[in-house]
């Protein structure tokens, strides 16, 4: 009996998992110095004292962010790309999970790099710590 047709389930099957893989930062590594380029938005009045992923409360007063990927406690530099202003925050909260946006900030922190009104900053986000 042969065992190339297990074998072959058994390399599509390592195959297909590789592809999964991504390049992003986790919690596992350092991710000081990434960089990504994207839109942001920020939190809805609704989420006012709702807790975040990292148990956290959500408070528009403080600058603070969700991201995807990046480990609780990061602190990330957003600079608006079109008037250069910028602001540190800690990231304590996932998402968001629209396709195009990097970044969802306090209200506070987005009011500080661009105006509420506009929804959407094309930004660049750095880890500083």
């Amino acid at each position: 009996m042969t065992l190339w047709p297990q074998r072959w389930l058994i390399f599509a099957f390592i195959c297909l998992l590789a592809g999964c893989a991504t390049t992003q930062p986790s919690a596992g590594g350092n991710p000081v110095g990434f960089t990504e380029s994207g839109q942001a938005s920020f939190y809805a009045d609704l989420h006012q004292n709702r807790k975040t992923a990292s148990g956290e409360l959500y408070l528009h007063g403080l600058k603070t962010a969700a991201h995807r990927t990046l480990p609780f406690g990061s602190s990330v530099r957003v600079t608006n790309i079109q008037n250069g202003k910028s602001v540190v925050v800690k990231i304590n909260d996932r998402g968001p999970f629209v396709r195009g946006r990097i970044i969802d900030l306090s209200k506070s922190a987005f009011s500080s790099i661009g105006n509420t009104s506009s929804g959407l900053l094309n930004v660049r986000i750095e880890v500083i710590r």
